[in-house]
């Protein structure tokens, strides 16, 4: 579905699950546009690989399901929005399992895993350790099948087009470098996360913030940009992507090792291995830190597990590693934290709708309030299907008669030049000092010193050309607002860690921060 049709009346940035299925439910409505900055099929590779968790097994209840995620949220989900997760998800799975997904089976009964904070064994997975791709695959052919849906790959939308507080369009640059407006009745954020502010994520290249910083330009709130979730272990060696290890491997056993070879987790938390993630990363940290190497790392050991066992029910990350010559059924494998997920972002109603008229998001690009402080291990995959559907049935209300074509400008400049050296290395400025002061760990001193550093390099990524200046552009915005969110935070309280204010504060911050213009505030 190449090619950029005559009209368009929606646009959807972003091809993950989100966006996926909301252009589904668009697409009885009018003509709708799916922009995606890569190849779809690549962006999707380093899919959350946690599986989806809807309460669908006979020995769980939504109220069991429900509790662990207010839980995990530590007092910032909002109980309405968790409450639709909990209604539609179960249809949405059944939904995308009527139009083909292949989920794990014992014979005919769906088989359901345990993960994370979780009470019960209510989480669905695909070919073992590939939920994300497989839901993904199926949402592509659904789409696919559908003549009002178009998709564009290789296009970077730069901005949203606004008239009186109204959004009337997108802003890109083009396949071959050139800069295009879309008129559209309605616009879509599905962008995905802004791992990529941080030297070391799990996120794939492309999450680079891009939907919160067009929102945030175009005068949209934010939500509880504070909130990014660091997955303890993260593969860690020096030319591969940071793979993420799930926490399944530890529930089946796998240990944590120092560089002595000891393991530690039981001097952090009775649970060991299968402490909550965050006390897991920040013991990690720690003992990475009393090693003093100069390139510290732990070891996740498998090697004490059955063989067959653990390719079986781990074929991705077995395979994956395979090709850094880890067998890890048979060698300690190297890992750090690294940011995982984002649990803020633009701030939305419970059917995506931002403070903007025709702006929506969804996905991980949105704060919807389902994670609060921090996510339930599964809820992000099942988010998406929800509220992207949701999101999509409201976009269809937005509607309007009158359209211009989409436009092309013409230019001489390609902005989809060579990469520029100096703007790798700015690049590599932001994610340094935002995972030094900014991440897993934080202090006042330290997060002030973010902000004041990434504010002197304002300047540096002011009226961006080039494609991944725009990039590093957003990178910076993005970075920007997780610093002054996190420092107007003074508490510690979900994967939000501060060593200044170790405890909670319920009396000034059982609240969302939010976040527009210079000033962060508490509702």
């Amino acid at each position: 579905m190449k090619g950029l049709p005559a009209e368009t009346d929606f646009v959807v940035i972003g091809a993950g699950v989100a966006g996926m299925r909301a252009a589904i439910e668009l697409a009885s409505a009018g003509r709708v546009l799916v922009l995606e900055k890569k190849e779809a099929e690549d962006s999707n590779k380093q899919l959350k690989r946690d599986g989806a968790a809807p309460a669908l097994s006979d020995e769980d209840e939504v109220s069991l399901h429900l509790q662990d995620t207010l839980t995990a949220g530590d007092g910032l989900c909002l109980l309405e929005a968790v409450k639709t997760l909990m209604r539609e998800g179960p249809e949405r799975i059944e939904e995308v399992i009527a139009w083909g997904t292949e989920f794990d089976r014992d014979g005919a009964k769906l088989v359901f895993a345990r993960q994370d904070a979780r009470s019960h064994d209510r989480v669905l997975h695909a070919q073992g350790d590939s939920t994300g791709r497989e839901i993904l695959r199926v949402l592509y052919a659904k789409a696919h099948a559908l003549k009002n849906v178009s998709m564009r790959e290789f296009e970077f939308p730069t901005g949203l087009q606004f008239d009186s507080g109204r959004i009337t369009g997108v802003s890109l640059i083009n396949e071959k470098g050139l800069p295009e407006e879309v008129p559209c009745s309605a616009v879509l954020l599905a962008t995905g996360g802004m791992g990529q502010i941080y030297r070391n994520t799990t996120n794939p290249e492309i999450a680079t913030g891009d939907g919160v910083a067009m929102a945030f330009r175009a005068g949209a709130e934010l939500s509880d940009m504070e909130f990014i979730q660091f997955h303890p272990t993260a593969l860690y060696l020096k030319k591969a992507p940071r793979f993420l290890f799930s926490e399944a491997l530890r529930r089946e056993g796998a240990c944590l090792r120092n560089i002595e070879m000891d393991r530690f987790m039981g001097k952090y938390h009775p649970l060991g291995e299968l402490a909550p993630a965050d006390v897991v990363a920040r013991a990690i940290l720690h003992e990475m830190e009393v090693s003093r190497a100069k390139d510290p790392f732990v070891y996740l050991d498998l090697t004490h597990l059955t063989a067959s066992k653990v390719q079986k029910r781990f074929p991705r990350i077995y395979s994956t590693c395979l090709q850094y010559n880890i067998d890890i059924t048979e060698d300690l494998i190297p890992v750090r934290p690294a940011a995982h997920y984002s649990m803020g972002g633009v701030r939305t109603d419970l059917n995506g709708e931002t403070s903007l008229s025709a702006l929506y998001a969804a996905g991980e690009a949105a704060a919807t309030g389902v994670h609060g402080a921090n996510r339930l291990a599964s809820n992000s995959l099942l988010e998406g299907l929800v509220y992207g559907a949701r999101a999509g049935r409201a976009m269809r209300e937005e509607l309007k008669p009158a359209r211009k074509p989409a436009s092309e400008q013409k230019s001489a400049l390609s902005q989809n030049g060579p990469v520029d050296a100096g703007i790798e290395k700015l690049i590599g400025q932001i994610q340094d000092i935002l995972w030094k002061d900014a991440g897993v760990v934080r202090t006042r001193i330290g997060m002030q010193e973010a902000v004041t550093v990434l504010e002197g390099l304002a300047p540096r990524v002011a009226h961006p050309r080039m494609r991944r200046a725009h990039e590093a552009a957003n990178l910076h915005l993005a970075g920007l607002l997780v610093a002054r969110s996190a420092l107007a935070r003074e508490e510690s309280r979900g994967a939000h860690y501060r060593t200044d204010y170790p405890a909670h504060d319920d009396k000034k911050f059982l609240k969302h921060s939010v976040i527009k213009g210079e000033s962060v505030r508490f509702a």
